[in-house]
């Protein structure tokens, strides 16, 4: 029961952070962005996500699968693929996926990016959910001290680095023509699946710990896959070099955050 309160504790912070992060589109007064400033904001998001499935995913999956007594590139290359042709297999069966030329009359233009942007990430978010649930339900089973402050740590550097995560998402949405309400809606969401697998985690501790490198490895697989059909391409329109700074500054923020953290 302390691993399962625990759990929603830390689960709960990372998604409020996420929250918080996606909430910075209200910030920005304009409604009114230019071409370079769109190039800007999917150039951050696309940064973000790089340096998310490298090092919030990749990495873990490798280790964690190490530390099980397996080889850690086999989850994290497998996995990885399975990540990349589940998107491609999406990008054609569902309609809001679609090249524009292709959808049905039905569905609006400027979906693909949006639908495929919010998708990655809540994909990326289960892991988390899931990383930091093991890591409380393994400090409860084990009455540990050091891997409850250990579990809490792992929480607070997963929650400041959802910051610029709901960011990444809030803004290039905003950016498309979105309003700022379903904009930070879409960001916030995003964040929910952490707290509801983190506590399912709990209750399944010992299967979790055995997915979670092929979980983890899938997640960087459809990140990247995102990040190199949809955003950076939508980052260079007009040929500007700010995208290219945009993907820049938020590898190198998110990066520093994983990290540091």
């Amino acid at each position: 029961m302390n691993g399962f309160i625990y759990a929603l504790g830390g689960t709960g912070f990372t998604f409020m952070m996420t929250v918080l992060g996606a909430a910075v589109v209200f910030f920005f007064k304009s409604d009114k962005h230019s071409d370079k400033t769109q190039s800007v904001f999917l150039g951050f998001a696309s940064g973000v996500m790089i340096a998310a499935s490298v090092w919030s995913l990749l990495i873990p999956a490798i280790e964690e699968a190490e530390r099980l007594g397996k080889t850690g590139w086999v989850p994290a290359s497998f996995g990885f693929m399975l990540g990349v042709v589940f998107l491609m297999l999406l990008d054609k069966l569902i309609p809001y996926f679609r090249p524009e030329p292709d959808r049905e009359d039905c569905v609006k233009k400027g979906l693909k990016r949006t639908s495929m942007l919010i998708f990655a990430i809540t994909l990326h978010n289960i892991p988390e959910g899931m990383a930091v649930g093991l890591a409380f339900a393994l400090a409860a089973k084990n009455e540990s001290s050091v891997l409850l402050a250990s579990a809490i740590a792992l929480a607070v550097g997963m929650g400041i680095q959802n910051f610029p995560e709901g960011a990444a998402i809030s803004l290039p949405i905003r950016q498309a023509g979105r309003s700022r309400g379903r904009a930070f809606a879409c960001g916030a969401a995003s964040g929910v699946v952490e707290p509801v697998f983190g506590l399912i985690t709990v209750l399944i501790a010992g299967t979790a710990q055995l997915l979670l490198p092929w979980l983890l490895s899938f997640a960087a697989g459809a990140m990247l896959y995102v990040v190199v059909e949809e955003l950076i391409p939508e980052a260079h329109l007009g040929n500007s070099h700010l995208g290219t700074l945009g993907v820049m500054v938020g590898f190198i923020l998110m990066m520093t955050l994983d990290v540091a953290l």
